[in-house]
């Protein structure tokens, strides 16, 4: 790692952040799938009948609605199968509503969908005890975002004093570079809490912005 240029090193961090900084595209909320963490502490709290395991998950002061959901869940679950998938999934919803509200964020339902592929390198980080993988995957994709933007910007600053057109489409593809850099190097370097990846993402859109 150290033998990486000082930007790549920098831009190791992005992958905990979800390449969110000019990336085309937003990795769905890690914590909003059912296959998350969140409903994973929640299914193994619901099972053993011990929630002190997925208060981490909520702030101190949510924790009392926590206790009252999970204390009806466990009485209803004991009714039927079909009573406790649904106690279960009236958990699991309370839980990642409260859970995201904590953190400033609208709760949208739960998701069905797989995380993102740096979530998941992520998850996989910690699971194995190395992240020697997930530093390959994020700093192959920004290695491959920015020659991409670059090679292209390069190629219509050459003919961009032809006309005003091509001037224009050189300028359109100058701004998106520059935002992509600034936005990853943005997130790369300043601390953020969980989802800052996107703050970062918003405060250097709206930073570049100002600038051009």
């Amino acid at each position: 790692m150290r033998r990486r240029s000082g930007l790549v090193q920098a831009l190791m961090m992005v992958g905990v952040l979800g390449l969110a900084a000019g990336a085309p595209r937003l990795a769905p909320a890690h914590c909003d799938t059912l296959d998350g963490p969140v409903i994973a502490a929640a299914r193994a709290a619901l099972e053993k009948g011990d929630v002190t395991p997925i208060l981490k998950w909520v702030q101190k002061e949510d924790e009392h609605a926590i206790h009252e959901a999970f204390e009806k869940t466990l009485a209803v679950r004991a009714k039927g199968p079909e009573a406790k998938a649904l106690a279960d999934m009236y958990f699991f919803e309370t839980l990642v509503r409260i859970h995201r509200a904590g953190e400033g964020a609208p709760y949208t339902g739960l998701k069905a969908s797989e995380p993102a592929l740096a979530v998941a390198g992520a998850d996989k980080a910690l699971e194995t005890g190395s992240a020697d993988s997930l530093v390959k995957l994020v700093t192959d994709d920004v290695a491959e975002g920015i020659k991409k933007r670059f090679t292209r910007t390069l190629e219509l600053k050459k003919h961009a004093d032809e006309s005003t057109e091509k001037g224009r489409e050189f300028v359109a593809s100058y701004v998106d570079f520059t935002h992509y850099v600034e936005g990853l190097h943005e997130a790369a370097t300043k601390s953020a809490g969980h989802h800052g990846g996107a703050e970062a993402k918003a405060k250097a859109e709206g930073g570049a912005h100002h600038a051009h």
